[in-house]
């Protein structure tokens, strides 16, 4: 029919026969038909060789760049009874502007002069321990003195014994005297008597050597009296020691026993007033808890707490603030498989809801309403959603973001690639393989292998 072959089909069979075949055999403009099929075909074959940029999807919404400028809620510190509000939704407030007046509902804080009390136990406290660190003081001087006092009374009764040892040896040796003298009494005494007997000497002489006989035997009698009462006198003499070597160590236990005692209530009482300042501190700082002030400047989203009157718990949410003062993002997510080619600073290409566009994901050249963001940080673990997390910051070298963006509106992000023939992205997709994967690799590795080279 299209006249491609020379072996004519008419010479087989006859077209007579065929509606469709007379038809297309009186047909004139089959050649153009043709033409217009082989045009496409050729056509269809240069589109395979075109440049395509590979990208990587992902969806997300508009959100800030750091944590401390994203929508928070505002908690109560402490529970209470909600008795006033300062605001409502939709007011901007300043750091430090009044939101809510709470009152107390428990009942140990209810004493209205809680604090001032608590202050004065502080100080009532504080009186104590400066009265128990006097009387540690006071005790440790008194176990100077009786130190002092013990060392002159043992140094005394030293010298007591000292002396009654000198005392019983003296006596000793008067009595080894006597008794010599009462030796020589005796002697003189039987020499007498014998010359008398012999008529040498009168018996006066005798009478006169026998009564001081008499003497010396009265005298050592008085003597070993003498020597037994100095003996009793130094036995007196260590008792007496030993007996004040026992007295003050007595005392000086008492007075130890008394101080540790007193240290003991001072530190004791050192602890309480510690604790009481912790309480009186905490006091104060929870009367400035009663007020619920809003921690940064921003808009009142939405009221979490109403009415009046109502009682909420301690840390529960009051209201929601969203900061004034913000940079935008884009946090967009993207398939575990596509995760390994996304690196912080590279390029991506972002459209919002609501903003008109017209994308070709494969030519971001000819796009239009897209704006230019770069990656600032990626998320190491998987979210919720079966996807990995992506921060994306507005590039600097793009022009600006709409200023009418709107925190938790939709956006759609392209993240460009390699660019490819389409007949390779095309196969690409059929098998089910990732972008350009180990190109990206190579290039990290070059970029290493250069770093050793310079060094």
């Amino acid at each position: 029919m299209l006249n491609i072959s020379n072996n004519r089909i008419h010479n087989y069979v006859d077209s007579s026969r065929f509606k469709s075949m007379t038809i297309f055999a009186d047909n004139k403009h089959y050649k153009i038909i043709r033409k217009v099929v082989w045009g496409v075909f050729i056509a269809m074959v240069l589109v395979l060789f075109l440049p395509w940029t590979q990208n990587i999807k992902g969806s997300g919404f508009v959100t800030t760049l750091k944590p401390g400028q994203r929508p928070q809620a505002v908690h109560a510190i402490i529970g209470g009874r909600i008795e006033a509000w300062y605001v409502q939704e939709g007011d901007f407030v300043k750091k430090g502007d009044t939101i809510l007046h709470i009152s107390e509902t428990k009942s140990e804080y209810f004493d209205p002069n809680l604090v001032e009390n608590t202050g004065i136990q502080v100080k009532a406290k504080e009186s104590a321990v400066v009265s128990y660190t006097a009387k540690v003081e006071a005790l440790a001087q008194q176990i100077n003195a009786i130190k002092r006092e013990r060392q002159l009374k043992l140094k005394q009764a030293g010298n007591k014994l000292k002396q009654s040892r000198l005392k019983v040896k003296s006596d000793s040796i008067d009595l080894e005297a006597v008794k010599t003298q009462l030796s020589i009494a005796e002697t003189q005494y039987e020499r007498a008597f014998k010359l008398n007997d012999e008529g040498l000497k009168p018996m006066t002489y005798v009478e006169e050597k026998k009564v001081k006989l008499q003497q010396m035997q009265a005298k050592i009698v008085t003597q070993e009296n003498k020597l037994l009462t100095s003996e009793n006198e130094l036995i007196n003499s260590e008792m007496e020691l030993t007996r004040l070597e026992a007295s003050y160590a007595e005392k000086l236990a008492k007075a130890a026993s008394d101080r540790q005692t007193a240290l003991s209530t001072q530190f004791d009482t050192e602890s309480q007033v510690s604790k009481l300042r912790s309480q009186y501190t905490s006091y104060q700082i929870r009367n400035g808890m009663y007020y619920i002030t809003a921690p940064q400047a921003g808009y009142v989203n939405r009221a979490l707490q109403s009415g009046l009157g109502e009682t909420i718990k301690e840390g529960a949410s009051v209201v929601s603030i969203m900061p004034s003062d913000f940079e935008i993002a884009v946090e967009s997510y993207v398939e575990p498989m596509d995760y390994p080619l996304i690196n912080t600073g590279e390029k991506v290409r972002i459209w919002f809801d609501g903003w008109p566009t017209i994308v070709f994901s494969g030519w971001p050249g000819v796009s239009y309403g897209t704006f230019g963001g770069v990656i600032v940080a990626k998320e190491n673990f998987i979210s919720a959603n079966g996807k990995y997390r992506v921060l994306i910051a507005p590039d600097p070298e793009e022009k600006t973001w709409p200023n009418l963006l709107s925190i938790g509106a939709g956006a759609q992000t392209l993240a460009l690639l390699d660019t490819v023939p389409i007949w390779f992205e095309i196969w690409r997709t059929l098998n089910g393989f990732p972008p350009n994967f180990y190109k990206t690799q190579n290039k990290v590795v070059d970029k290493s292998n250069a770093e050793k080279n310079e060094k």
